[in-house]
């Protein structure tokens, strides 16, 4: 679950608490920087181990939000002959959480990061530990471009007159922070949800609109059948209804878009993919055979980024599996974008016209 997330369920939840690994050493399921958050009635929203460690985290929000105190919580489970947590962990690392109440100031921070999610921004959140650990000042700010996954990083403390400011628990050991090493800036940079457009909204199109919702993107699907592009179909996506020409305006592709054809109408994904030529884009996959992508595609200038056909190769069969094998190759080029070309890295071949195509 995403920062993105997170930011719009605290702001339905009354008590809750934000936790976030804020030092990560050896073997960990998660990567520093990431959060969860937890809820005074026992509700878990996303997590920081495979299930390891947040039973442990639950059963110390009652202290955090009676004291209004954050806390760090540390689990080390690099000794191999440390049996104290049992069966249960299976990871091997130190893992240090920082527990915070959302109330006050955090929780207006989180709730104008929400509002500059919706916008289709990025956000850099801040915290600088101050005065021995004992006082944390918040910060963040909009960024509105931006071509990097989550950062997360640590520099030198600074000050803002817009700052937020929280007192830690008065519990907590100082030399504790001091034996773990921690910064006194822990700066995350959190990107806008990567949009996905898939054209067309036939019956294969329901599974890939669900898992990739659930993988981190925003679903938006266009379609210019008004009976099939529905909220009932698509729940939690974004409808765009109209016949190419008329969605491309209302779709405004931008550089960091995915995009996906599957109306199996060719005409309407020839006008598509003629109107979409010039356009900067992530991803842009055609369902069906290398046949059919070659006609839809002679005398097209090269389009970039282009996979097909469409999803891994895996052996697929059926929506849903096939459906995994997009998501799954939309995922890998997402964490590759920032390094390389995802194509590059899935041993895609290009074809002789400029366009990449897919060994099956």
């Amino acid at each position: 679950m995403e920062m993105h997330d997170l930011c719009a369920i605290a702001a339905g939840e009354a008590r809750c608490v934000l936790a976030t690994a804020v030092k990560v050493e050896g073997h960990a399921y998660r990567k520093q920087g990431v959060s969860m958050l937890l809820t005074e009635d026992g509700r878990m929203y996303g997590s920081i181990s495979p299930g390891c460690l947040e039973s442990d985290l639950q059963a110390r929000v009652k202290h955090v939000l009676d004291t209004g105190h954050m806390a760090f919580a540390e689990y080390d489970m690099r000794p191999e002959d440390d049996f104290s947590w049992g069966e249960t962990i299976g990871c091997g690392g130190l893992v240090v959480v920082l527990l915070e109440p959302v109330c006050g100031e955090l929780r207006s921070a989180l709730t104008e990061m929400h509002d500059c999610f919706k916008s289709g921004s990025a956000a850099e959140f801040s915290r600088y530990f101050q005065h021995n650990y004992s006082l944390i000042q918040y910060e963040w700010h909009r960024v509105d471009s931006i071509d990097r996954k989550l950062v997360h990083s640590i520099d030198a403390p600074r000050m803002s007159s817009d700052s937020y400011r929280t007192e830690i628990d008065k519990d907590v050991k100082l030399t504790e922070a001091d034996y773990w090493n921690l910064p006194l800036q822990i700066t995350t940079v959190y990107p806008p949800k990567p949009r996905l457009i898939i054209i067309g909204a036939g019956n294969d199109a329901i599974p890939v609109a669900r898992l990739a919702r659930v993988s981190g993107f925003h679903v938006i699907i266009a379609d210019w059948r008004e009976g099939l592009c529905t909220s009932e179909r698509f729940p939690d996506a974004d409808h765009v209804l109209g016949f190419p020409t008329e969605i491309m305006p209302v779709l405004n592709i931008r550089r960091g878009d995915y995009l996906i054809l599957m109306s199996h109408q060719f005409p309407r994904e020839r006008e598509f993919l003629e109107l979409l030529s010039g356009s900067k884009y992530a991803y842009l996959g055609i369902m069906g055979s290398r046949t059919r992508t070659a006609r839809l595609l002679n005398d097209l200038p090269p389009l970039p980024n282009l996979h097909s056909p469409v999803g891994l190769s895996i052996g697929a069969e059926g929506p849903e599996e096939i459906a995994i094998s997009i998501v799954a190759e939309l995922i890998a080029c997402k964490r590759a974008a920032v390094t390389e070309d995802c194509s590059a890295q899935r041993g895609s071949t290009h074809a002789i016209d400029g366009h990449s195509a897919r060994r099956r």
